[in-house]
């Protein structure tokens, strides 16, 4: 991913905290076969932490991954944004967004270690299902999870970029956060929040 310093992501707990909130990933192997699937992130093991992840059995994506290196694309807030938001003129349009691509080398799981990543899944999104056996009994869990294949990357290169207008003038910064904030856009909205979330691209100084 093509990344300009000024926008480079660098800092480990902001790009764990992206993987977190942004965990439905695009999967794409060496074949450029891609899936969109939802990731769990172990930010404590490895050197720059491990994603886990699963596939259904009737994807044949599966058969590709193991001990291959493969792309994990995690995207986040993103917008429109117009000219003539900017103080400077002349301008054109442009796209802000932030994204962050993990490469690794992926390997398959075992059947204990598949059932204890579809756990770690549940408890992220509605923990309480795990201990209600009446909407998931154990032996309905045992008979779907012969229809998925777990797997795990280990990651060994992360890109980070926030494009967030941070390149461009206080004035210009103000203007587009303004835009953002104020748009009946729910994507603008998003987007704005972000900035503010990552005090980025605010026009704060």
């Amino acid at each position: 991913m093509y990344t300009p310093k000024n926008m480079a992501m660098t800092d480990q707990q902001a790009i764990t905290a992206f993987i977190t909130q942004n965990s439905f990933g695009l999967l794409v192997s060496s074949s450029l076969n891609a899936t969109h699937i939802p990731f769990v992130l172990d930010a404590t093991s490895g050197e720059k932490g491990v994603l886990y992840g699963h596939v259904s059995r009737a994807n044949s994506h599966w058969q590709e991954l193991e001990k291959q290196r493969v792309l994990v694309v995690f995207s986040g807030a993103h917008a429109y944004i117009s000219p003539t938001w900017y103080d400077a003129k002349p301008a054109v349009p442009t796209w802000n967004y932030a994204a962050v691509h993990c490469y690794g080398v992926a390997s398959l799981l075992s059947d204990t270690e598949t059932q204890d990543m579809l756990d770690k899944l549940v408890a992220k999104y509605e923990p309480k299902l795990l201990q209600d056996k009446q909407i998931m009994p154990d032996e309905y869990q045992q008979k779907l999870r012969q229809a998925i294949v777990g797997f795990k990357i280990v990651i060994d290169e992360i890109q980070a970029k926030e494009k967030l207008g941070q390149h461009r003038s206080i004035s210009d910064q103000q203007g587009v956060f303004s835009g953002l904030s104020a748009s009946p856009h729910a994507d603008a909205t998003q987007l704005a929040h972000y900035m503010n979330q990552r005090d980025i691209g605010k026009g704060n100084g």
